[in-house]
């Protein structure tokens, strides 16, 4: 009987260890197909002047990562303190840098570990700065930005996390094999 209880698990088990390279490289796929464009253009929004505002920040940053900060300060990014103008330009220059790493898979783990705190932030940002309905899990509606949507986005960068970037990375051509094999279980 225990035999027939494990049959599917036999029969399929073959197909894991061909699929990581497949799944990585589809993980980097997915990010890039849904969430790349988001991310660029939302850090487009911060340097409405151009890339210059990548080293000094802007209103629409401070709007957007400070909201009840910035209407506080009447919108004066003069006014914004030193840590808060560090974390303005630590999450522009994250919205550019972390999605185009993740687009052609150079510190992979890394970078998605990073937007993984990124999306966390930026979740948080939304619900107590700006108001946002956080949704709820097990309902019957798959469409909260916060608590739905976001658990894909981060469900895809944990298996970057860890598994790797894939065949098709700068890992893999920078590091070798050797990358995705640090995290594999022992056979």
């Amino acid at each position: 009987m225990k035999k027939i209880l494990h049959l599917p698990e036999a029969a399929f088990a073959w197909l894991e260890p061909a699929t990581i390279p497949v799944m990585t490289t589809l993980a980097r796929f997915v990010f890039v197909a849904v969430l790349f464009m988001y991310f660029i253009n939302s850090g487009l929004t911060k340097i409405p002047d151009g890339f210059g505002n990548l080293f000094s920040p802007s209103f629409n940053a401070f709007a957007q990562i400070y909201p009840k900060g910035a209407e506080a300060l009447s919108y004066d990014i003069t006014q914004a303190s030193g840590f808060q103008k560090a974390v303005i330009l630590a999450g522009t220059w994250a919205e550019f840098i972390l999605p185009v790493l993740i687009l052609v898979g150079l510190f992979t783990r890394a970078a998605a570990f990073g937007m993984i705190g990124f999306v966390v932030v930026q979740s948080v940002t939304d619900v107590v700065g700006h108001g946002a309905e956080v949704g709820a899990w097990f309902d019957n509606l798959s469409n909260a930005a916060i608590l739905d949507q976001r658990a894909f986005w981060v469900f895809v960068l944990l298996y970057l996390v860890f598994r790797g970037g894939g065949p098709f990375s700068l890992d893999r051509v920078i590091f070798g094999a050797t990358s995705e094999r640090a995290v594999e279980a022992p056979a």
